[in-house]
């Protein structure tokens, strides 16, 4: 285990700038495993398909390792933790590299532990009310969670009054649907659908690596 000891945010890049690169990217991909053994696989493929920024979720096994690795196999792009869901969660995400934070929920000490360390936050929320607690606290980008079951109309109606704000969706998004979601005014997008259940098989490697590229592709429109 010495190799994995926390690495902490080893480019030095500030937290202003991890903001500015997913401003710019647009699109998240979450990675949630059930083997840690073919997380930097995914990772590896994920990168082939162009993919610059993801998050690897804290419900991974033994995902702080896989963020180490990640982080240290990988400079060349932002590698995250996902499922953040308490401010112990983060602190030991943030030991071990993670350059950004993703919740699911709305935790405003996430936000405080974050922000010591120049780290950003995406933090989960779904109501107006936590949508506004959480960019007042201080959130990087609220994420609009899940997404796919409010659905497009919910999120304009909330976008209308608070369209300072930058909002990101995330869950059940598709191909298909990621220009709409754009279009509505989403300031990005998280994806996890690239992924199967289970990856094992050269061919899901590839998939994974196609997928992302479809994305990607897509996301170039905006």
């Amino acid at each position: 285990m010495t190799d994995l000891l926390p690495i902490g945010n080893l480019i030095g890049m500030s937290r202003d700038e991890i903001v500015k690169i997913i401003e710019e990217e647009k699109l998240v991909f979450v990675t949630r495993l059930k083997e840690a053994s073919n997380v930097q696989r995914v990772i590896s493929s994920l990168i082939e398909g162009g993919t610059k920024v993801m998050e690897i979720t804290s419900n991974t096994p033994n995902y702080l390792e896989e963020i180490s690795k990640a982080r240290k196999a990988n400079p060349e792009v932002l590698i995250g933790a996902g499922t953040v869901i308490n401010s112990k969660v983060a602190q030991e995400a943030i030991n071990y590299g993670a350059q950004f934070l993703v919740t699911p929920n709305t935790n405003i000490e996430v936000i405080r532990v974050a922000h010591q360390s120049n780290i950003p936050v995406l933090m989960g929320a779904l109501t107006p009310t936590e949508v506004c607690e959480a960019w007042e606290a201080g959130a990087d980008f609220v994420k609009l969670f899940p997404a796919d079951i409010m659905g497009i109309p919910y999120f304009k109606s909330l976008k209308a009054p608070l369209n300072n704000i930058k909002l990101l969706t995330v869950g059940g998004i598709e191909l298909d649907t990621v220009s709409q979601w754009l279009d509505a005014g989403a300031h990005g997008i998280g994806i996890a659908s690239v992924l199967k259940d289970n990856v094992s098989s050269e061919a899901d490697f590839n998939e994974i690596k196609d997928n992302a590229m479809k994305f990607i592709s897509k996301i170039a429109q905006y």
